[in-house]
């Protein structure tokens, strides 16, 4: 099987244990992670070959996120080195009532000074056979998103599968570019475009229609369906739009599912309880990497492709940390229905 390439920014993650605040942590646990760092890892479990571009510090911190990566079997050898620092970002894990907190601390890094030119992408590209990246790298600098768009167009000219996960974040958006200027070039250039109504409006502009997303718990399927459809008329090339379901009962407890679009048939996967979430950090990552697993495994089997994303992610809210550490086994296992729980032995 030929590698699947992520391109983003790997980070330090710092975050209080035993769910505790900021204001009462005397330490922090030390967890590596990123959008695309994660689907890496995702796809490395279920055994797909993997490659990560990056560019991480020329130091010890640096160094520790490049061991987390090849602990996961994921490939390093066209990961950057180079820039002052590696992003930080503090995370507070919520319970019941209480909602998460993010803090970043990622400017100036060695990620965000990326720019076109620095990555040989017919090098990277030579035996593999999609392409990942998110909005997250865009939104990071002018030369990340150069970089981005450098690495999607030589893409498009081998052939090669491009998806995307549009992840806005508000807080990055800071370098003078709207999303609006930036992601429509990098999107037509996508093949596969994972989104959700936030991401379409803030990105785009495209409004849903008649859909309430303060609507808690009660999440209809269908009603997403105007979202994709204008993602797919704006975005031709695209051949599937999909986009997850979480239905926010409290911070512990989400309902969550997932619909793929193809621009003729609207694919529904089952909606999972989540009763007990340990940590939803890294959820749409492992839905992502389950997708991609599901569409290469499975590509004649959109339904398939789509209930094995959902419940990979599902399971992913059950481990701690940023990436989703489970096999294939376990995933078809939830897919089976059996949700048990029970003790393997």
């Amino acid at each position: 099987m030929k590698k699947v390439v992520t391109f983003g920014e790997i980070m330090l993650r710092l975050t209080p244990p035993a769910l505790k605040r900021f204001s009462q942590a005397s330490s922090f646990d030390v967890i590596y992670g990123g959008g695309e760092s994660n689907v890496a890892v995702s796809l490395a479990n279920y055994g797909v070959p993997t490659e990560f571009v990056s560019r991480i510090p020329n130091n010890d911190i640096g160094e520790c996120a490049l061991m987390e990566m090849r602990k996961r079997n994921v490939g390093t050898s066209n990961i950057l080195r180079g820039g002052e620092r590696l992003g930080i970002y503090f995370l507070e894990i919520g319970a019941v009532s209480r909602g998460s907190k993010v803090v970043y601390d990622r400017a100036y890094s060695s990620m965000s000074t990326i720019e076109k030119g620095m990555v040989d992408w017919e090098s990277v590209f030579k035996d593999a056979q999609w392409f990942h990246w998110t909005g997250i790298t865009p939104a990071l600098s002018q030369g990340a998103a150069d970089a981005c768009l450098e690495a999607i167009q030589v893409a498009n000219k081998m052939g090669i599968t491009v998806s995307t996960d549009l992840n806005y974040r508000k807080k990055l958006w800071n370098y003078g570019k709207e999303p609006g200027e930036v992601m429509p070039d990098l999107v037509a250039g996508c093949d596969i475009i994972l989104g959700n109504e936030e991401d379409a409006e803030k990105h785009f502009g495209l409004h849903p229609e008649g859909l309430d997303v303060t609507a808690g718990a009660e999440v209809d399927a269908k009603s997403y369906l105007s979202v994709l459809k204008q993602l797919m008329k704006m975005f031709p090339r695209a051949r599937k739009v999909i986009t997850t379901l979480r239905g926010s009962i409290s911070a512990s407890h989400n309902t969550w599912s997932g619909v793929l679009y193809d621009g003729q048939t609207l694919f529904e996967a089952p909606t999972y309880q989540i009763t007990h979430i340990v940590d939803r950090v890294g959820g749409g990552d492992s839905f992502m990497g389950g997708l991609i697993y599901g569409l290469l495994n499975h590509p004649n089997d959109d339904q398939k492709a789509l209930n094995f994303a959902v419940a990979a992610s599902c399971l992913k809210h059950t481990i701690y940390g940023d990436a989703n550490l489970v096999t294939v086994d376990e995933v078809e296992k939830l897919m089976d229905g059996d949700a048990s729980g029970r003790v393997a032995r």
